[in-house]
């Protein structure tokens, strides 16, 4: 039998394993004040629990890419959200601080192999002009998931309870991996793929794809992370990617601690700023793309769009000051919505500052950045959470994006582009 379109249905595989997997890390955090009732945790062990997942993300970050590089796509994204479902059902029987600590870490070594699998995917399947769509599609699945994750989780802790709501979540991830197996190899093995749909892709996906695995350059790592891109891009990960860490993992501890919400509250108002995340995310890639259109050149929509993203962020320093919990989720959906417009173009400038074999190191270098700054920042909010508020949490959020848009026009002026100097060469 054969399956038509099946490029398509493979990138809506990758959409639910990118769902998947921000739900199954942010479930912790949907349950975590019955967790810390239940064996008498503080906001700092739960904050070290945390850590052992930042830590193992960090590790695995620009690691994961080579073990894709190594298994293939098929077997390597088997074997990463095997690992990670694994972990996330694992949680069910932990019993305290130090078991939950090393399933967190468990669960952080597989799931950063998401990212390069899936893009990996997309580039063994889809031509180059539609291959920003394809990551465009799984990278929206991690909206879907943060939102969802909230109602699903909350619904079945309060009819079976949280141990439950762990093993069911990190079911579909086994589920997705039988299907998975049955659907997915390259187009050229493929017993599922249309004559047509061969046809169609094999010109441009086949032989490109062999050109790059027989003529990539080795990369001089050391060289390249030592360049003043890379920098300007480590830091902007450091510092801005635990913002959204901070909504992902605290915002449900925040609405018990400071608003007082109960388990059915978080299921039915959790998800809000995350949908505006997801519409962000992809609006901001578009606007990037429609300013480069009508004549903007490629360093000055990128930054642009950073800086209305960066702009958004203050405004949730209000929400502790907020005088109800409705105002105080409005303000916080400047947060993920802000991020939304920063994270959308900030992810592409591997490939607008650097070679293409050198965006993937250059990618997994950043990203262990963000996954330390994640690691730090986590600690640091059990620790001012537990002595005084969530008010000072606010305030550095809120300060990061505005921070670091003023490090990226510092150090990647336009000449430092490479489709600028292109252009003007």
């Amino acid at each position: 039998m054969k399956i038509p379109k099946l490029r398509w249905i493979l990138a809506a595989m990758l959409f639910l394993a990118t769902a998947v997997n921000y739900c199954d890390r942010q479930a912790l955090a949907i349950v975590s004040d019955r967790i810390r009732l239940e064996f008498s945790m503080t906001e700092v062990d739960y904050s070290r629990i945390l850590a052992g997942f930042f830590l193992a993300y960090a590790i695995m970050y620009a690691g994961s890419g080579y073990i894709v590089d190594r298994l293939g796509t098929k077997k390597s994204f088997a074997l990463f959200i095997g690992v990670w479902s694994g972990a996330a059902m694992m949680h069910a029987f932990a019993t305290g601080v130090w078991t939950f600590a090393i399933c967190r870490f468990v669960l952080g070594l597989g799931e950063p192999g998401n990212w390069p699998a899936a893009t990996k995917a997309i580039s063994e399947w889809f031509p180059p002009r539609h291959r920003a769509l394809g990551v465009g599609i799984f990278n929206a699945g991690s909206s879907l998931g943060s939102a969802m994750s909230g109602p699903v989780v909350s619904f079945l802790t309060i009819l079976y309870g949280w141990r439950v709501a762990f093993i069911a979540v990190a079911a579909i991830g086994f589920i997705w991996l039988i299907g998975w197996w049955i659907l997915y190899d390259t187009p050229h093995k493929s017993k599922w793929i249309t004559q047509e749909e061969y046809d169609e892709i094999k010109d441009e996906v086949l032989p490109a794809e062999a050109a790059l695995q027989k003529d990539r350059p080795k990369v001089d790592w050391g060289r390249v992370v030592q360049t003043r891109e890379a920098t300007a891009l480590l830091l902007a990960r450091t510092f801005t990617d635990p913002v959204i860490y901070f909504v992902i993992f605290w915002l449900p501890a925040y609405l018990v601690k400071e608003r007082h919400f109960n388990q059915k509250e978080i299921g039915q108002y959790s998800w809000v700023p995350f949908v505006f995340g997801g519409i962000a995310y992809a609006l901001g890639g578009y606007l990037s793309g429609w300013l480069m259109g009508r004549g903007w050149s490629l360093p000055a929509a990128r930054k642009r769009i950073m800086l209305l993203g960066a702009a958004c962020l203050p405004i949730a320093m209000l929400a502790p000051f907020a005088p109800n919990a409705g105002l105080a989720i409005a303000a916080i959906c400047f947060i993920t919505f802000g991020h939304g417009f920063w994270t959308s173009n900030l992810q592409t400038m591997p490939a607008d500052l650097f070679e293409g074999h050198e965006v993937g190191t250059v990618a997994g270098y950043a990203g262990m950045g963000g996954a330390l700054g994640g690691l730090v920042a986590n600690l640091g909010t059990g620790y001012i959470v537990s002595k005084f508020s969530y008010a000072p949490i606010f305030l550095i959020a809120g300060l990061m994006h505005p921070m670091c848009i003023a490090i990226i026009y510092r150090m990647l002026p336009d000449n430092r582009f490479r489709g600028y100097r292109n252009l003007t060469a």
